[in-house]
């Protein structure tokens, strides 16, 4: 039996595979009626279907669902908001604001796309990657709105 085996490079080269070895493809769900109490750290993509009060902080992706609600900011490379925000979001690549969302707070990113329906209460600050300063100023041409 696999549990057994005498080899220690076996077991650690299988719990290795199981826990995804530290990769940042990981994917943690937070269900709906769940609720958590707490900040969130992750390497990798959160998907947030329940409430969650505290901060979220994620290497890849954040995902909030329809009936997904942070109370808290949101700092990672990519979110998609379906569900409602409040505080701050930075969203180091780009952020998707879809029609059933609610934001209530800043935000802070390098493109944004709001479908029609999304609602955002706050500051949009759009700034280029390359910028070591960030500007006040919302460029046009990154602003996406689709119907």
């Amino acid at each position: 039996m696999a549990i057994f085996n005498k080899d220690p490079r076996t077991s650690d080269e299988a719990r290795g595979a199981s826990h995804g070895g530290g990769s940042s493809s990981s994917l943690s769900i937070i269900a709906a009626g769940t609720s958590i109490d707490g900040d969130i750290e992750t390497e990798g993509v959160i998907r947030v279907e329940g409430r969650v009060e505290g901060s979220i902080n994620a290497g890849r992706q954040v995902l909030i669902g329809r009936q997904g609600e942070v109370r808290g900011d949101i700092t990672t490379r990519e979110a998609v908001i379906g569900g409602t925000v409040q505080g701050t979001i930075t969203a180091s690549e780009r952020l998707e604001v879809q029609s059933t969302s609610v934001i209530h707070g800043d935000i802070n990113t390098r493109a944004i796309a709001v479908v029609e329906g999304g609602r955002i209460n706050g500051t949009v600050r759009i700034s280029d990657a390359k910028e070591h300063v960030e500007s006040d100023v919302v460029e046009v041409a990154a602003l996406a709105v689709g119907r």
